[in-house]
């Protein structure tokens, strides 16, 4: 039996970090993520991918900081005052020793990177060049709060949202942050749900604290889900060492279901494909499919 396009399931996906890609233009950067996340969530889901319209929000470009880097990667030191801050601020959630956490502006990023890598028994490398590539694309989102790089970010997320008409939009990593903030901002179209995966939104002082609009309370500080969302569900590999701390609904109101679940056994459990496949995204999706069994 067909399915007709009302019927299936409608998304906005926001990325999170490392999708710049300076050899191809954005529009086919964009064509080509927009079919790899519909084959994840729909092998996750058990149908084939043609019941997932999916658009894709690439932002990434807003975020590039200069030109790429040729020969060997620097992987020694975060050159950036401010990922050189949040990255402490980072290690100091995680607990790291005080000799780690102190001293942002003179951190070693391979010292760093090594403690995280012992602790969640990851890759030493490919920990040193995920941290580097992680804290200065978030440092360059979080730099101010109307950079250019900002408001290009949450505007591309808005005008796929306005474009697409969604009823779901899923944000992984950074693009959790980006979606977060552009929903606040950019309240119509309204979405039915809003999915996020190993999100960084809570993490105290690094993200939380400079997050727009900023948490409020008397007591103490708390976000909220956009008024434009139905239901916000938050998932997170509790050795997901981005998603901390891995519960949101202890620093946000608002949130409906927040998950905690393995999605990997190895250093993927961080990826994006691997949250998209596991099986607490698909119950969490099921709902959206429309008519079609």
């Amino acid at each position: 039996m067909s399915k007709s396009p009302s019927q299936r399931l409608s998304i906005v996906a926001v990325h999170g970090v490392g999708y710049h890609n300076r050899r191809l233009p954005a529009d086919q950067v964009r064509a080509a993520q927009r079919t790899h996340w519909a084959q994840h969530l729909a092998k996750g889901m058990g149908l084939p991918p043609n019941h997932i319209d999916l658009d894709f929000a690439y932002y990434a470009e807003a975020l590039s900081t200069g030109p790429t880097a040729q020969g060997p990667v620097d992987v020694e030191e975060l050159s950036d005052p401010l990922a050189k801050e949040l990255l402490a601020d980072w290690l100091g959630e995680l607990g790291a020793p005080q000799p780690v956490a102190l001293g942002a502006l003179t951190l070693p990023l391979r010292y760093a990177a090594s403690w995280v890598a012992e602790k969640f028994s990851l890759d030493g490398r490919l920990t040193q060049l995920f941290v580097q590539l992680f804290f200065r694309e978030v440092a360059e989102y979080l730099r101010a709060d109307d950079s250019p790089a900002r408001v290009a970010a949450r505007d591309e997320v808005a005008t796929r949202i306005a474009q697409h008409h969604p009823r779901v939009v899923t944000a992984h990593s950074l693009g959790t942050v980006v979606a977060y903030e552009a929903l606040h901002a950019h309240p119509d179209p309204g979405v039915e749900l809003l999915l996020t995966l190993g999100s960084p939104l809570a993490l105290p002082h690094a993200v939380f604290d400079r997050l727009l609009p900023r948490p409020v309370g008397s007591r103490s500080l708390r976000g909220a889900r956009p008024a434009s969302v139905g239901r916000w569900v938050n998932i997170a590999d509790p050795g997901d060492p981005v998603a901390i701390p891995p519960r949101l609904a202890r620093a946000f109101t608002g949130i409906d279901l927040d998950l905690t679940t393995s999605i990997h056994e190895a250093f993927g459990f961080h990826h994006a494909k691997n949250y998209l496949v596991c099986a607490a995204t698909a119950a969490t999706l099921g709902p959206y499919l429309g008519a079609y069994r």
